[in-house]
């Protein structure tokens, strides 16, 4: 199973912005909850560049639902954190999500911070799934 997505009537329709205003879960399903994933490499350095960042984020939630069993259509939810966030970074961090994600649209919030744990750290996104069956 995955998450069914909706965008009901009346209000604003998300998808051309890769999200859903609404992701349900059938009861009953086991989630998994992936931790905030900076734009960290293996080694764990950071490029100095968000969208190198931002696609190395959508790399490791992609890694972790890959150790999971999961693939990004699981997802039921994602959450990010932008560090200094603007109209720019928003098109980057989508670009980055589309490459993830592709179509599939899951609920979603963008919030923008003034820093996150590490202070290299641009970008950190986190995700909820339903694991398959």
């Amino acid at each position: 199973m995955t998450p069914r997505l909706l965008n009901p009537k009346g209000l604003y329709d998300p998808s051309p912005n890769s999200y859903s205003q609404v992701s349900i879960v059938e009861a009953g399903r086991q989630l998994a909850f992936i931790s905030g994933q900076g734009g960290d490499n293996p080694d764990g350095s950071f490029s100095p560049d968000f969208a190198t960042q931002a696609a190395s984020a959508f790399r490791n939630v992609g890694l972790a639902l890959d150790a999971l069993g999961a693939t990004p259509q699981h997802v039921a939810k994602i959450t990010v954190l932008i560090v200094d966030h603007d109209m720019e970074k928003l098109r980057i961090m989508q670009a980055a999500q589309r490459m993830l994600l592709g179509a599939h649209h899951p609920a979603a919030t963008l919030v923008p911070v003034p820093c996150l744990a590490l202070p290299q750290m641009l970008i950190e996104v986190e995700a909820v799934v339903e694991l398959p069956a």
